[in-house]
């Protein structure tokens, strides 16, 4: 027979917040080297930065920072939000 199992309120709370925070980071992975390496980079050549106008520099250089910093903002969220909840690792 099939072991049902409960979630309890503070994991429910948990998952959301974990949850949540993926979605924005992924949102946020899309907006940037889609909007504005692609749908925005007419918009934005005319705005110079490094020797290179700077749509160019959002789809070549810029979205990889945004997705380093994506990284260590989740790794950062992470660990605060496991602190919160008492799962942190030892």
């Amino acid at each position: 027979m099939a072991e049902k199992h409960t979630t309890s309120a503070g994991d429910q709370a948990y998952w959301s917040a974990n949850v949540r925070i993926i979605l924005i980071s992924l949102v946020i992975w899309a907006i940037v080297p889609f909007g504005f390496g692609i749908l925005l980079r007419p918009a934005l050549s005319g705005i110079m930065i490094g020797g290179s106008d700077l749509g160019f520099w959002v789809a070549q250089q810029g979205s990889i920072l945004v997705f380093l910093a994506l990284i260590f903002f989740y790794a950062w969220r992470m660990n605060k939000l496991d602190r919160e909840f008492g799962v942190e690792e030892e």
